[in-house]
């Protein structure tokens, strides 16, 4: 029994120490340090032979993330992919290739330990049964790596005791039972680089791996997150249709939170990549969207995807980056020249006639996606417009006709009756040479004679009726994933000589008698529940829809239940609670009620102007209804002769103060404002996080305006000094708090230190509904509430996802008591506490002419649910489109090289 001491600097450590003991060794146990590629880089000739080996390591993360299966290989994946990869692959491929070899015969020999948990593992060391049954231990400086036992100065310490050998077999087995296995992901991707290689966009062979090979290098995968099965099943929907019709027409009406930006921004670049491999003229890709959510759309892209995209500014009629730097000359002419590959635009533009807007119409497309696609509808009523398109969708109408793609998107794809879907389903059939809905004469444009098909309650049993409806369009046989059908189909095609692009079939006396015969029998078979013209038909092949419930079901989305408060019997303290709120609104001062009704009053006074004024009626209602301070602002800034730029779901309006009676009533709000004191907003956010303990927990704090959540974050940082709290907010606006002071910071640098737990409160604009992940927050609080369902569920979505460690979150609304934001969330909430996921099939906006009372509002909102739901036969056709892809994005190891495919996206429309 001897101590002997090794150094570096005279002894070669990995010969003169570890080839020595381990050749022919029975065990080796080894606390390692920090786990990376290099773990057997020296040892592993060695470690072959040797059958029982166990490492534990390092892994910067804390105890919370370890908790979540998912969530613990994306935070280890994100940490590894800090640097490059690139690099890191092509230099250490060997060493990558004889981890894997290693990790594949001998399964989870090693775990992961949180620093917070165990602390840095500085000191190494380990206990190596002989091949003789002796056991020797050492410790030493020396990580297990290459320049660990090789090139450091490095001192080492063996100790064959009794006493010594067991006190590191100690500290090993603590360690060790507190540790996790190293997760799965990690696994695949030291596979993965182990076989990276780089590739030109001409040598990626197959159309399948043209996403992954440019994504799976993105920033969504370096973050250790990765796209969702659904989201992938998109993608191949839209090369199918590129495959069968040279064209793609979908409608993608997934519920909301399921990550339709992503699916679409995907199939974007995929189509793009497309049309470049195939040499075709490169014309211009545009998204469409609402101004509210062009800015989202783009962080989302280039955030998530890594895709630079240029967004028009309708105002300065210029392009801007996503710095929001002018990157084009400005002009209504310079719309027809983005100088990146896809631009957004606002669907605002295309409301009013404008310059842009008849410079748009006249240009050819690669791709046109349509986001919110439902605002784009027939005219309701009776009045002699009734039934005819409105602008927006005589917008597409044009556009359709002049682009090779066209993706529209909506999770509110039935605005108040199933016939509504048909609007949007004949913009997809304009310039698809007839394969979405047939000749003119098919059935299949007049919604009054299928919906009873499609519905379920008439079912077709004359043969003559059933091939009249299913020779025009005829479907491809890859149109279906049903094995019979996908025979029948092929069949008919091979038969009638039809070629896949070629969509008419001729009359049923053309089919020989055994042909006939198999449609008979396809026309008599029910497959769970849904006879033939329900799963087959032309709806379902142009209209994706996928939903939360059957996600959760299936386990690819974790059920997270949502406690939504004020709610009495949720509190701890009930006296205080009831201090502040009356049911489900914040009981308010003859201050603020004084306030409340200027507003109403300057409303009254604006809407005079007639047609000009309606839009910003409710303006300073709203407003106040946020807090006292965006109130004060907006009234002030009126005042001050200045124009208020207002994002309305259309696109940006413009208000100035125009007659004397504006001027008046302004100054009797601002007057009835400055006499209020607390706001009662602020005084529930402090009771909620400091005395039902929202704050131990993390919690998001969402406001609709930048005044209202940067007067929170101010109000928050003031009082809890020695708190990291955040502020998110568009463009430059984002702030860090601490010990009195504040700084302007980076997104990603906020969405990092909320992901590493250093951020507990996190204020945020609605910049943040979208590309932000929060699941390390357990609770959120709506300071306002948007007239919007849509967006409550993109809000609560951001912790409201894996990697939530709550299996319950909470949700707080705050709305003040006698105002019409108490009328739509007194309707509001009944649904969400009966049903949370109702959201999926809630309006996407609160109309006006709804909120007259309560009992009107909720009739209204529950005749939409009911209609909506009746109309849910689309996802028939896509549950197999859910599950994960067995060659999974992830294990793509050709990678389009980086910089060819930013040069790509760089490349501006022609003009």
């Amino acid at each position: 029994m001897t101590i002997r001491r090794f150094s570096s600097r005279t002894t070669p450590l990995d010969q003169g120490f570890l080839a020595d003991q381990l050749q022919g060794a029975r065990s080796y146990r080894r606390i390692a340090g920090y786990f990376t590629s290099s773990l057997f880089e020296i040892a592993h000739e060695w470690l072959e032979s040797v059958a029982d080996v166990r490492i534990v390591c390092n892994v910067d993360l804390s105890p919370e993330d370890l908790k979540v299966a998912q969530l613990r290989e994306a935070r280890m994946l994100g940490r590894w992919n800090e640097r490059s990869i690139e690099a890191e692959s092509l230099l250490n491929r060997e060493r990558y290739r004889r981890l894997d070899a290693f990790l594949a015969r001998r399964g989870q020999v090693i775990r992961v330990a949180p620093d917070s948990l165990c602390g840095f593992l500085h000191g190494k060391a380990g206990v190596i049964e002989r091949a003789d049954g002796r056991k020797v231990g050492f410790i030493g400086s020396m990580n297990e790596t290459r320049h660990g036992w090789q090139q450091h100065y490095e001192i080492l310490w063996e100790d064959d005791s009794p006493e010594g050998v067991a006190w590191i077999e100690a500290e090993f087995e603590h360690l060790w039972n507190a540790a996790k296995p190293l997760p799965e992901a990690v696994c695949r991707e030291v596979r993965r680089r182990g076989r990276r290689f780089e590739v030109e966009l001409g040598e990626i062979t197959t159309e399948e791996t043209l996403a992954p090979a440019a994504l799976i290098e993105s920033p969504l995968y370096r973050e250790g997150m990765s796209l969702q099965p659904w989201q992938q099943g998109f993608v191949t929907e839209c090369l199918r249709h590129s495959n069968d019709h040279g064209q793609v027409r979908l409608l993608l009406a997934d519920e909301v939170g399921l990550g339709k930006t992503l699916s679409l921004g995907t199939a974007a670049l995929t189509l793009c990549l497309l049309a470049e491999k195939t040499r075709r003229r490169r014309k211009p890709i545009v998204i469409f969207a609402p101004a509210t959510l062009c800015e989202q759309w783009q962080t989302e892209m280039i955030d998530k995807l890594g895709i630079p995209c240029a967004r028009w500014h309708s105002m300065r009629k210029v392009w801007l980056d996503t710095e929001a730097r002018a990157i084009s000359p400005n002009g209504p002419e310079h719309i027809a020249r983005c100088p990146l590959r896809i631009g957004i635009v606002s669907t605002g533009l295309m409301v009013q006639p404008s310059r842009e807007k008849a410079i748009l119409v006249g240009i050819g497309y690669t791709l046109v996606i349509l986001d919110e696609a439902h605002k784009a509808r027939s005219r309701q009523g009776y009045g002699a417009d009734a039934g005819e398109p409105n602008a927006l969708l005589a917008f597409m109408h044009a556009i359709a006709d002049r682009t090779d793609h066209l993706l529209l998107g909506t999770a509110t794809p039935i605005q108040t009756k199933a016939e509504d879907l048909w609007d949007l389903v004949r913009v997809l059939h304009r310039g698809s040479q007839g394969f979405v809905l047939g000749h003119a004469l098919s059935d299949w444009h007049y919604p009054e004679r299928v919906l009873p098909l499609l519905g379920g309650a008439q079912r077709v049993e004359d043969i003559d009726y059933g091939w009249q409806l299913l020779r025009s369009p005829l479907p491809t046989r890859d149109s279906t994933n049903e094995p019979n059908a996908r025979r029948l189909f092929h069949n008919l095609r091979e038969d009638l000589g039809l070629r896949a692009n070629e969509h008419l079939a001729g009359a049923l006396t053309d089919l020989p008698p055994e042909l006939r015969d198999d449609l008979e029998t396809e026309l008599d078979r029910v497959i769970d529940g849904a006879s033939f013209f329900q799963r087959e038909n032309p709806l379902v092949r142009h209209v994706v829809l996928r939903k939360r419930t059957t996600l959760e079901e299936r386990g690819l989305l974790d059920k997270i239940a949502v406690n939504v408060h004020p709610e009495q019997g949720l509190v701890k303290d009930p006296h205080r609670f009831n201090a502040l709120f009356q049911d489900i609104a914040l009981r308010t001062t003859p201050d603020f009620d004084r306030a409340y009704a200027e507003a109403l009053e300057f409303g009254a006074v604006l809407a005079k102007r007639g047609k000009g004024g309606g839009f910003m009626k409710n303006l300073m209602q709203q407003r106040v209804c946020s807090s006292v301070v965006a109130g004060i602002n907006t009234a002030t800034k009126l005042l001050a002769g200045r124009t208020v730029i207002e994002q309305t779901e259309d696109g940006e309006e413009e208000l100035a103060v125009q007659t004397d009676a504006e001027r008046a009533a302004l100054e009797s709000l601002l007057a009835a404002l400055a006499c209020m004191g607390n706001d009662p907003k602020l005084c529930a956010v402090r009771y909620y996080l400091n005395e039902e303990g929202w704050l131990d927990l993390g919690c998001i704090i969402f406001s609709q305006y930048y005044d209202t959540a940067r007067w929170v974050a101010d109000a928050l940082a003031a009082e809890h000094p020695a708190e990291t709290i955040g502020l998110y907010a568009g463009a430059d606006r984002s702030r860090l708090y601490r010990e009195g002071q504040a700084v302007g910071i980076v997104r990603e640098e906020l969405k990092r230190m909320v992901a590493d737990h250093d951020i507990r409160i996190m204020v945020a604009t609605d910049a943040a509904c979208e590309g932000l992940n929060l699941q390390t927050l357990g609770t959120l609080i709506n300071v306002d509430l948007p007239w919007n369902p849509t967006r409550l569920e993109q809000r609560i979505g951001r912790i409201k996802r894996f990697g939530q460690a709550r299996s319950t979150v909470d949700m707080l609304n705050l709305v003040h008591q006698g105002t019409v934001d108490e009328t739509v969330y007194a309707r509001l909430s009944e649904r969400m506490r009966n049903r949370y996921d109702l959201f999926g099939g809630l309006p996407d906006t609160i109309k006006d002419d709804w909120i007259k009372d309560l009992e009107t509002l909720g009739e209204n909102m529950d005749r939409y649910i009911e209609e909506r739901r009746q109309a849910t036969g689309f996802d028939l056709r896509y549950n197999d489109s859910i599950k994960p892809a067995d060659d999974a994005w992830r294990d793509c190891a050709a990678v389009l090289a980086r910089r060819d495919f930013d040069n790509l996206m760089r490349q501006g429309w022609s003009g």
